[in-house]
């Protein structure tokens, strides 16, 4: 009979024990929800900032503040057309954004709503940014419509910043050489 109750006790209490380091766990990975309201800038299409605090906008990427597109045969500067349109979509009294993680520039990663609208959504699904991560729904929806970016050829943003790079890097080590 004791041998019976110690396999019991001993059982209870690795039990216990798992549930205690799970707890412990989960509480060291609660991050803390960051929420921002007020008046926020548009520093490119998917990146905003309100004081001193930068976010991106999480689940989408939109062109480079740089970046040209084409659209019925004519260059448009894409990259600008999205951040005034993220500008004018921030401007709503009730915006908020909110996030709890962190990019490796350490921009606040998050997602903004205003008037009921995701603006992260918005942007995707007006053709202004392509879902990275999420929002594949109105990434769809602007690639049937032919919204935006979806209207005309463009370059991924993603490949525009990787070619800057390596440009960059290239450059740097021409001028390392005297060239």
């Amino acid at each position: 009979m004791t041998r019976g109750f110690r396999t019991i006790r001993d059982g209870v209490t690795a039990l216990a024990l798992l549930a205690f380091i799970w707890l412990i766990a989960a509480k060291l990975n609660d991050r803390a929800e960051i929420a921002h309201t007020g008046r926020f800038h548009a520093a490119d299409g998917d990146s905003l900032a309100i004081g001193q605090e930068r976010m991106r906008l999480y689940g989408i990427d939109a062109p480079e503040l740089s970046q040209t597109c084409e659209r019925a045969g004519q260059p448009w500067q894409c990259g600008q057309e999205a951040k005034r349109m993220l500008q004018s979509l921030v401007t709503a009294p009730d915006t908020r954004c909110v996030g709890s993680d962190r990019d490796r520039f350490q921009r606040l990663l998050v997602v903004c709503h205003a008037d009921g609208v995701d603006l992260n959504g918005a942007m995707v699904r007006r053709g202004l940014a392509v879902s990275y991560g999420g929002y594949r729904q109105e990434e769809a929806q602007a690639r049937a419509e032919k919204a935006g970016l979806w209207g005309g050829t463009f370059e991924m943003p993603r490949a525009v910043r990787d070619h800057a790079r390596e440009t960059s890097t290239l450059r740097d080590a021409l001028g390392f050489f005297g060239w």
